[in-house]
């Protein structure tokens, strides 16, 4: 059996997201309206709760998006998401994951964002690791870990009353 060593239990992930949400409306407090753009799965979970504190501490709308991506081979897949580039011209886009690694699904995420004339592109993760390859920095990070190259960060959003990060 692996080794799992908690980095952030359930109390720790909703002070982070409570945090970042507050970094963001302090960024973003003239704008009438933000597009939270969640990279499926675990990012979508941290956008919606991103959302939810966005939505209960400022008068800015906070329109939710799906961004699918794979993972594992993003090059190979075209991404989906549920906005149009029309909608997204003049708009300020927060792309939120749960784990920055090496960069790479972040930065293919990002793509998407560049065909549009936007107002700001900015990110957000819970966890900033240290191993980039890719010259893509969160905006908005809940806790910065210096790992190993064969540690893995694992966040686990299925128990909406259990959130753990956890170092493997």
């Amino acid at each position: 059996m692996e080794d799992n060593t908690p980095i952030l239990n359930h109390l720790q992930i909703l002070q982070k997201v409570n945090r970042i949400a507050y970094q963001i409306y302090e960024d973003h407090y003239d704008q009438k309206e933000i597009i939270v753009a969640g990279i499926a799965t675990s990012g979508l979970i941290l956008a919606k709760m991103l959302q939810e504190k966005l939505t209960e501490i400022s008068p800015i709308q906070i329109r939710m998006v799906e961004l699918h991506i794979d993972k594992k081979n993003p090059i190979k897949q075209t991404l989906t998401l549920d906005i149009s580039e029309k909608e997204l011209k003049n708009k300020a886009v927060i792309v939120v994951d749960d784990v920055l690694n090496s960069g790479r699904t972040m930065m293919y995420g990002l793509q998407y964002f560049l065909k549009a004339p936007l107002k700001k592109l900015s990110t957000a993760v819970l966890v900033n690791r240290s191993h980039k390859r890719f010259p893509v920095n969160a905006n908005y990070v809940g806790v910065s870990l210096a790992t190993t190259l064969k540690e893995h960060i694992e966040v686990n959003f299925d128990d909406p009353k259990n959130y753990v990060a956890y170092l493997q």
